[in-house]
């Protein structure tokens, strides 16, 4: 191993970094940091956690030190086709902030720049559960919802680098209120956050009493975490919460499988580790309520495998031409 690619995640408060080796894509080393409040501050991290990777990576093989090839960056908001984050409510310090033009004057290096859960659909058709398929969606479940799409082999940007952001679809205009502003948009019912809302709601109605009974009557406490814990330990209301949650989920899922017609949707993300709890029920919801139901050709709905390294992996490939060197 001469060359490593390093691929690089940023979250709303956590950064994970990976170094690859570009012939086959195996991890050779990763590290975390916390994500900067500042512009200035988050570049210096990246920086210096490319360093670190580079090292351990070094450490870990034995050999000479390997030459950084290209680094990949996945950043969690709209990224336009320059490179440059325009949106983003959970890293707002980096919003309009040239990191690409900064950091490659910094490492002397290339920068891509993608969208953080188009770069997990990356790794997840080249590496995970979607590999050898050349139309699927991934859909990360977290605090809100994202998404990348693969359509013909090919990672969908758009006109602009904006494609992929499905959690803020109009689902309900009478729903709760959005972090965009908006209301009743698709990640308000089918994000971690929105399973938390759903709990409350079904708390408030009467029909969750030991989720209200665990937050000593303060509904509002109720968090996706909550729900999800009080599920897998048997809690009829919590489950029956999930069966709600289920619903929503496949009714997105249905609305994107009616526009794109994928072979696969692939569920990601932080609620991808509890997907027993409704991954049957949204599958069964999704037959019913996409268009044309069993007479169609049926879209798998399976979960990522890649996991937590998803984004940081598929943003080292992206970096390399979107594939391994012997692909």
């Amino acid at each position: 191993m001469s060359k490593l690619s390093i691929g690089i995640d940023v979250g709303g408060t956590k950064i994970l970094a990976v170094a690859i080796d570009p012939s086959d894509s195996t991890i050779l080393f990763e590290s975390r940091a916390d994500t900067s409040d500042s512009a200035d501050a988050l570049i210096a991290a990246l920086a210096d956690i490319v360093e670190v990777v580079s090292e351990g990576a070094t450490a870990v093989s034995g050999n000479a030190k390997p030459v950084v090839r290209n680094v990949g960056l996945g950043l969690p908001g709209i990224v336009d086709s320059t490179g440059m984050l325009r949106a983003a409510p959970n890293l707002q310090c980096a919003i309009d902030v040239d990191v690409k033009s900064r950091l490659e004057a910094i490492l002397g290096l290339p920068i891509v720049v993608e969208n953080d859960a188009s770069c997990a659909a990356w790794a997840e058709a080249m590496l995970g559960a979607g590999r050898g398929v050349r139309d699927l969606l991934l859909v990360t479940l977290g605090t809100g919802i994202g998404g990348g799409i693969v359509r013909s082999g090919e990672l969908v940007r758009g006109a602009h680098g904006f494609a992929g952001e499905p959690g803020h679809m109009l689902v309900d205009p009478s729903g709760p209120t959005c972090t965009c502003g908006r209301s009743g948009c698709w990640e308000r019912f089918a994000s971690g956050t929105g399973l938390g809302w759903l709990g409350s709601r079904a708390a408030l109605r009467g029909d969750a009493p030991g989720l209200l009974e665990q937050v000593g009557g303060d509904a509002e406490r109720i968090d996706g975490e909550l729900v999800s814990v009080a599920a897998q330990s048997g809690d009829q209301g919590a489950l029956d919460v999930f069966g709600e949650f289920s619903w929503w989920l496949a009714a997105g899922l249905a609305n994107l499988a009616n526009l794109l017609d994928p072979e696969l949707l692939l569920i990601g993300g932080g609620l991808a580790d509890c997907a027993d709890l409704y991954l049957e029920q949204t599958r069964v919801h999704f037959r019913e309520l996409v268009l044309g139901g069993a007479a169609r050709t049926e879209t798998g709905i399976e979960v990522a495998t890649l996991g937590s390294r998803a984004g940081a992996v598929g943003a080292a490939l992206l970096a390399i031409g979107g594939k391994t060197e012997k692909s």
